[in-house]
């Protein structure tokens, strides 16, 4: 049974996340100290709220050098929403705010209107479809978190600001008014999802279901 840990800073769905790994076959520890980060096995960040306050959670928990340190291990990592956020060089919410620097690149604001001018909500909230990102190989996905997860799926987003590392990172995208959004990252055991995979229904369960075997 794949050993899972879920970095608990008080900012995190902490119990959604629990119980999808738990249905996908994973026993679940909650994190919250060095310790515990240092000596998982599979480790997961989830987040909702504002960058900055959740780094300053990080921070007064001593949390972020942990983090750092377990994903040089070389074991697998997953960021889900605002955690996929905090893996970037910093964002641009309220003000720039430095991250974790697991992957190259920074967060910024979604804009509130699209490639034509018409006004678009935001923040982005519902079922979007994600994609291999254009020019890139179709067998991209093999292999990783989204081995054998059909191009198209839809997978459930909320979120005001998107990531934008560099293309090299990007493994899969969404759109939104017609621009990118990262919907998938990856540095080579390192994961970010801007979507839920936990409330994605069976197509997220997957992706739970493919970082368990990696």
């Amino acid at each position: 049974m794949p050993k899972v840990k879920i970095v608990d800073y008080g900012m995190g769905n902490i119990l959604s996340v629990k119980r999808s790994f738990e249905h996908c076959g994973a026993e679940i520890d909650v994190a919250s100290d060095a310790k515990d980060i240092l000596s998982a096995d599979y480790l997961v960040l989830p987040g909702v709220g504002a960058f900055e306050n959740a780094m300053n959670e990080l921070e007064k928990l001593d949390l972020i050098y942990p983090i750092q340190q377990f994903c040089k291990k070389g074991n697998p990592f997953l960021g889900i929403c605002l955690g996929m956020q905090m893996m970037m060089d910093g964002s641009e919410e309220f003000g720039y705010s430095r991250g974790l620097s697991l992957i190259p690149g920074n967060v910024v604001k979604i804009e509130n209107t699209t490639i034509d001018n018409e006004s678009q909500k935001v923040p982005h909230v519902g079922w979007n479809e994600i994609l291999v990102p254009h020019g890139k190989d179709k067998f991209l996905w093999n292999n990783t978190i989204l081995n054998s997860i059909e191009e198209e799926s839809s997978m459930y987003f909320v979120h005001s600001y998107t990531a934008k590392p560099q293309e090299k990172f990007r493994l899969a995208d969404s759109y939104y008014g017609g621009r990118r959004i990262a919907a998938v990252i990856k540095n080579d055991h390192l994961y970010g999802c801007q979507f839920h995979p936990e409330k994605s229904g069976p197509s997220g369960l997957k992706i739970i279901r493919n970082f368990l075997e990696l």
